[in-house]
């Protein structure tokens, strides 16, 4: 275990508030390294990290990937459809045969809820949930804070609002436990069809209408539809969802004057968010990816062995 306290990062339930603060301290030292000329420093020379994605992604294992070259480690990439899963491996065994070649971290994004957490109680090398099932996306909620608190300046007392697919979404959770836990007052918006039944129960005030939702919010988060999660129809058509739900000019009006908008990716547009507010000023789309790579950087340097 690193000096960090942590062999794992499976969930922001896990990290103290001191915890949070000193991923995002380092991930903010760490970020002038992605502007420079050279882009590689021996930080993490000589060790190794698998990224293992088992569903698709862009920005998550490619930040990871860029984050652990900029800090001078050794990647390797693989997917459950160029893995041994294919033959009949089990997960456990697959992770196991990984171990074995002895990585020093292995990210892990999996389609079933749970899954790093059994895999990092089976194996002795760290683990980073990337996200899994609809429980958690703790990089994208971490990542998120540091593009909120780089813009806003401090976390505390900001109204948040999280507008979409609350019920699929492990970045809605995850965004909640960790804006809580920073002193945000977060409020939630969806068809009723993709609000959790027991989401009032997070802390989070519900609210049936997304302009009521936003009005005098300092932040906007859109979500993807999650498709593939749903095994229904739960709205009658993507034009109805965004007429209701879209994040446009018109529901900003409602926001704060310096409101930020933000979204995980991938965006689907003209359906959670209009293009003129996604490329608009208001927008830290684009400044979420980038951090995304400094955050990650910091997690690898904390979990591999980086001083507290």
């Amino acid at each position: 275990m690193s000096a960090f306290g942590h062999k794992d990062l499976l969930s922001i339930k896990q990290l103290s508030v001191s915890d949070i603060e000193f991923i995002l301290e380092v991930a903010t030292s760490l970020k002038e390294l992605i502007y420079r000329d050279i882009k590689k420093v021996p930080t993490l020379r000589g060790k190794s990290i698998i990224n293992f994605f088992y569903e698709p992604s862009t920005r998550t294992k490619t930040s990871f990937e860029m984050a652990a070259k900029i800090l001078g480690a050794d990647t390797i990439s693989i997917s459950a459809s160029t893995s041994s899963m294919v033959k009949g491996e089990t997960l456990i065994d697959t992770a196991k045969n990984l171990e074995a070649m002895n990585p020093d971290i292995i990210v892990i994004r999996h389609s079933s809820t749970g899954a790093p957490h059994l895999i990092a109680k089976r194996i002795k090398v760290g683990v980073i949930n990337a996200g899994d099932g609809i429980n958690e996306h703790p990089t994208q909620a971490l990542l998120d804070l540091f593009t909120i608190k780089e813009k806003k300046g401090e976390i505390k007392g900001l109204e948040v609002a999280i507008i979409g697919d609350i019920a699929h979404s492990r970045v809605a959770r995850s965004d909640i436990i960790a804006l809580k836990k920073m002193g945000a007052n977060v409020t939630v918006a969806g068809p009723p069809t993709m609000i959790p039944m027991e989401v009032e129960s997070f802390g989070v005030r519900l609210c049936h209408d997304p302009y009521e939702a936003v009005k005098g919010k300092d932040v906007v988060i859109g979500l993807r539809i999650q498709l593939e999660r749903q095994k229904k129809n739960l709205f009658p058509s993507l034009r109805e969802y965004s007429n209701m739900f879209g994040i446009s000019k018109k529901m900003l009006e409602f926001t704060k004057p310096d409101a930020i908008v933000m979204h995980p990716g991938p965006m689907n547009r003209g359906v959670e968010i209009m293009s003129d507010v996604a490329d608009s000023g208001r927008s830290v789309i684009l400044d979420q990816v980038t951090n995304g790579v400094a955050v990650r950087m910091a997690i690898l340097y904390l979990l591999i062995g980086g001083q507290k």
